[in-house]
């Protein structure tokens, strides 16, 4: 067995902490009120994190740039045959990789219809007051709708996956800690360096400094927070 760097530390940290942004979000927003507040700021930050690791996914380590684990339906059909290459299964397998890339899809969806919902009671997101009114119907709909059912479904089934797999000795839940993984084949180890978490600081900071923004200029046109 060789140990191979797979997952660098700004691709766990930003694992770790938008599971932490997902579970502060439904709790919030079941609370309702004042908690509406830090809802609005979870709400920023699940966009912010979900627009870098988008960013990650074509600079980031070996095994976190979207390229090294694409669901193609060739690396898909060799996955469900059995006959998986050691890279196609080395990071997220294909079939995780289609569960990755559906919840990136979901929580950017769930964080931009947010911008435009609108509660109509006191709470509107900061994109709400430049669209129509219909557009901002929908947009509440969604997000206060079916866009949370498909993302507790869709995080129930990442978390069963991993239930399973950790339990037919398949590691996915330490490697997202410490980053190494045991494999039986000599594979590239992800680059992380001082220098590549200091672009990974660079990408977030321009990130966070652009959502902000976003929501000032949102907000300027007479509207305010983050729908709930």
């Amino acid at each position: 067995m060789i140990k191979v760097h797979i997952w660098d530390l700004p691709t766990r940290l930003f694992h770790w902490a938008l599971v932490l942004c997902v579970l502060g979000l439904f709790v919030t927003g079941k609370i309702g009120g004042d908690a509406m507040n830090w809802h609005f700021l979870l709400g920023y930050a699940a966009l912010t994190l979900v627009l870098f690791r988008v960013v990650w996914g074509f600079v980031g380590g070996h095994w976190s740039r979207f390229v090294r684990f694409f669901p193609t339906p060739g690396r898909v059909l060799r996955y469900l045959r059995g006959q998986a290459r050691w890279e196609d299964k080395a990071g997220h397998n294909p079939l995780g990789a289609c569960s990755v890339f559906a919840l990136l899809i979901l929580v950017a969806a769930q964080a931009a219809t947010g911008l435009f919902s609108y509660d109509e009671i006191a709470y509107a997101g900061p994109l709400s007051g430049i669209v129509s009114d219909h557009a901002v119907s929908l947009a509440t709909s969604y997000h206060k709708g079916w866009g949370q059912p498909l993302i507790i479904a869709f995080v129930s089934l990442h978390v069963l996956a991993i239930i399973v797999y950790t339990a037919l000795k398949h590691g996915l839940l330490w490697p997202m800690i410490v980053g190494d993984k045991m494999l039986d084949a000599d594979l590239p180890s992800a680059r992380d360096t001082v220098g590549t978490r200091l672009l990974a600081l660079v990408v977030l900071a321009a990130l966070v400094g652009a959502v902000f923004a976003l929501v000032h200029w949102g907000n300027a046109q007479g509207t305010a927070g983050f729908g709930g």
